[in-house]
C-alpha cells in the first residue's frame, strides 16, 4: 500500500507564498518582447519577403510555469542551504543552466534507467521534485533522509498516477504509452508497486502496442513476448496472468492521436480474442494526455492549415512533447526541431537540427529557408520560454538580413 506522508513542515506542495517576490526576476530570465509583438499582431508578423506564424498555443505550459516558479521561490526561502533537485526540473537546457546558476544541483542519474545517489543529502538540506514527478521509491529514499521536500510534480502527471493507481488496486496491468526511460514513465510505473500484484508494461508506439495485441490474441508464447519486453515490464511479470485484464494510460507529453489509438486496438483484441463481453469486463482506457500537450498539438495543426512552408520547432531534444510537435509537422511540412537560438546560423545560412521522426538523428542543413517569398510557421514545447522563442524567430530574419522593430 501507498506510504504515509511526510510530515507537513518538510513538505511542500504549494510553494512558500513568494511568487511576488521571484516575479520580477521570472519576467527578466524568460519573457520575450518578440512573442508579444506577434501575439498583439494576431500571431503573424511579415518583413521582406519573410511572412512568421506563430501557432496560437505554444510555450511554458502552465505546469512548467509552476515548477520554475517553485524552484525560483525555493531559492529564494532558502538562500543559505544546499538546494538539490532531482535530475531536470523541465526538459530544457537552459532553464536548467540557469538554476545551476542560481547554485541548485542537479543530481543525475549515471544513466537512463538507473537509480539517484541520495547520499550526500542530509536533514538540512533542500530537495526539488521536477514537473515529472519522482518514483515512490526515491520519495521514499528522501523523506527517510528527513530533508525538506518541495513537490513541483505537474498536476497533469498525478492525474495518471491515480489513474495507474486505481489499475493496480483493481487487478488491471497499467499499459502505459510512453518512453521507458522517461523520468514521468518511470515515476507512472512506480505507482503500481504501492500493491503487491500491481504491475506495468510500457509500450513507445503503436508497432509495439500491436505485439501486445497480438499475444492477447494467442500470437505469440510467455518467453517470446518476454524477450521483447523485459526491459519495459515490471518485475515478476507473467504475461498469461498480467495480460488478461488491461488499464490503458500513456505519459501526458506523447501525441495524443496515437495513444488514443493505442487504447483503441488493445480493447479491439481483447475482443476479438474473448468477445464483447471480455472487453467490458477487463479492458479500461482513459485520455490522460495533459491538456496544454492536446492544445499545442491541436494549434499546430491548425497552423498547418493556414499554410506554411517550413516549420521550425524550438525545445529540447530529450523534450516528449516537443519531439511530438516536429513530428505532427514533418507530416506536412520540412520542419526543423532546433534546440535554442544557436541553432540557427544566419551568416551561413545554415541550421542545426533534430530530424523528425528518427531517434537520436541530428543533421545540419544549409541555405534551409526557401528562395523567395516564404512562410515560416513556429511553434515550441511546454519546457521553452518565450525569450528564447524571440531568439530563435530573430535569427530567422537575420538570415535573410532583416530584424524585428522591437
Amino acid at each position: 500500500m501507498s506510504s504515509p506522508p511526510p510530515e507537513p513542515s518538510t513538505y511542500f506542495r504549494k510553494g512558500f507564498g513568494l511568487k511576488a517576490e521571484v516575479q520580477d526576476e521570472l519576467a527578466g530570465d524568460y519573457d520575450g518582447r518578440i512573442v508579444d509583438l506577434l501575439k498583439e499582431s494576431d500571431f503573424a508578423l511579415t518583413l521582406g519577403d519573410v511572412t512568421i506564424r506563430l501557432a496560437r498555443e505554444f510555450g511554458f505550459c502552465y505546469g512548467v510555469e509552476r515548477a520554475v516558479d517553485y524552484a525560483y521561490q525555493t531559492r529564494k526561502k532558502f538562500p543559505d542551504r544546499r538546494i538539490f533537485l532531482v535530475g531536470e526540473i523541465i526538459h530544457n537546457p537552459m532553464v536548467n543552466r540557469r538554476l545551476r546558476e542560481m547554485g541548485i544541483e542537479i543530481l543525475l542519474r549515471p544513466e537512463p534507467t538507473g537509480s539517484f545517489d541520495f547520499s550526500r543529502v542530509t536533514a538540512e538540506d533542500v530537495v526539488i521534485m521536477p514537473a515529472f514527478g519522482v518514483t515512490i521509491d526515491d520519495f521514499a529514499a528522501l523523506r527517510d533522509r528527513g530533508c525538506v521536500l518541495v513537490d513541483t510534480t505537474c498536476g497533469s502527471v498525478l492525474n495518471v498516477w491515480k489513474r495507474v493507481e486505481s489499475y493496480a488496486r483493481d487487478g488491471f496491468t497499467a499499459l502505459i504509452h510512453g518512453k521507458y526511460a522517461h523520468e514521468e514513465t518511470r515515476a507512472t510505473a512506480s505507482q503500481v508497486r504501492k500493491y503487491a500484484d500491481g504491475h506495468y508494461l510500457i509500450v513507445r508506439n503503436m508497432d509495439e502496442a500491436k505485439l501486445v495485441c497480438a499475444y492477447v490474441e494467442g500470437g505469440s508464447s510467455d518467453e517470446d513476448f518476454m524477450n521483447r519486453f523485459a526491459h519495459a515490464a515490471s518485475p515478476g511479470f507473467v504475461p498469461s496472468r498480467q495480460l488478461r485484464r488491461i488499464g490503458v494510460a500513456n505519459q501526458t507529453t506523447m501525441l495524443a492521436r496515437e495513444s488514443l489509438a493505442i487504447a483503441a486496438e488493445v480493447g479491439d483484441a481483447i475482443e476479438r480474442a474473448r468477445g464483447a463481453d471480455a472487453r467490458a469486463r477487463d479492458f479500461r482506457s482513459f485520455d490522460t494526455i495533459c491538456s496544454a500537450t492536446q492544445e499545442r498539438q491541436d494549434a499546430v495543426r491548425e497552423l498547418l492549415e493556414t499554410g506554411v512552408d517550413v516549420m521550425v520547432v524550438i525545445g529540447g531534444f530529450n523534450s516528449s512533447n516537443t519531439i511530438s510537435l516536429a513530428a505532427l509537422c514533418a507530416e506536412r511540412v520540412p520542419t526543423y526541431h532546433v534546440e535554442s537560438a544557436g541553432a540557427i546560423d544566419p551568416e551561413r545560412r545554415s541550421i542545426h537540427y533534430r530530424v523528425a521522426a528518427v531517434k537520436h538523428a541530428e543533421a545540419d542543413a544549409a541555405e534551409w529557408l526557401p528562395a523567395g517569398p516564404v512562410r515560416v510557421g513556429i511553434t515550441a514545447g511546454a519546457s521553452t520560454p518565450n525569450n528564447k522563442i524571440g531568439d530563435a524567430i530573430s535569427r530567422i530574419l537575420a538570415t535573410r538580413g532583416l530584424a524585428v522593430p522591437v
